[in-house]
């Protein structure tokens, strides 16, 4: 008799339950909802309670790539992560079967929505509005699991390699433009610089004599230099004042 004492001790002890801080659980009596358990030692009677444990801290959910098509019909595939958090721990054991793979599955769907709103452009120029929108979505979507939707955000975005080579081409004739646009505007600089140069030389008597006493000074230092001397015309017409 006293080995079914026992047996009773041990199956009584089977009810017991520990649920850590960041733990709800979830307590079915005969099978209805019968309130939810928070962190500490509780007592499940065995056969007519069951009490699943939840884990309410932020999860981070992988969206695996999917091929998503643009506004202006470009195939891209995208990946995310999602962080959300259980916040009713009851509705999403009674309202869901898997929350888990339920908001993934709503994730994914929801990003290839959004994504084809967006031109290729605004895709990867606004990548962050892109994000919110998801999250948005699915935030509102899951609710009425007790899910709440910390935040989505997109990872990568791969394009196609013929549309990477476009792109490529694209930026390297812009950067051409550019350089071609840097290097007139030097010139028209630097030839209003002469201008105004030649002009203050030919307004002033004796300027371009001593410009060209100036040039042969640094010509000097190079022996190696063969200096053709030139006479300016200030000088002749000095003679011919002279006379």
């Amino acid at each position: 008799m006293y080995w079914l004492w026992y047996v009773l001790i041990l199956f009584l002890l089977t009810g017991i339950r520990v649920i850590k801080e960041y733990q709800r659980g979830v307590t079915f009596t005969l099978g209805k909802y019968t309130g939810m358990k928070k962190a500490g030692l509780r007592y499940v009677v065995p056969i007519i309670q069951r009490m699943p444990i939840i884990d309410i801290r932020v999860k981070a959910l992988d969206i695996p790539s999917q091929d998503c098509i643009t506004k202006d019909n470009v195939t891209v595939r995208v990946n995310a992560v999602l962080y959300y958090k259980v916040e009713y721990a009851n509705k999403a054991i009674i309202e869901v079967e898997d929350y888990n793979y339920a908001v993934s599955q709503l994730a994914q769907t929801t990003m290839r929505n959004i994504i084809g709103e967006f031109d290729l452009d605004g895709l990867l120029q606004q990548r962050e509005n892109v994000s919110a929108k998801i999250a948005e979505i699915v935030d509102k979507s899951t609710d009425p699991w007790g899910i709440d939707v910390v935040n989505i955000e997109v990872k990568d975005i791969e394009l196609p390699d013929s549309l990477k080579r476009t792109i490529s081409k694209v930026a390297e004739a812009e950067r051409e433009r550019r350089a071609v646009i840097v290097k007139s505007e030097g010139e028209v600089s630097a030839s209003e610089n002469l201008a105004k140069a030649a002009t203050t030389l030919a307004k002033t008597s004796g300027a371009l004599h001593l410009r060209t006493l100036h040039t042969l000074n640094d010509l000097s230092s190079d022996q190696s230099n063969t200096v053709v001397m030139t006479i300016p015309l200030e000088i002749l017409k000095a003679f011919d004042s002279k006379k």
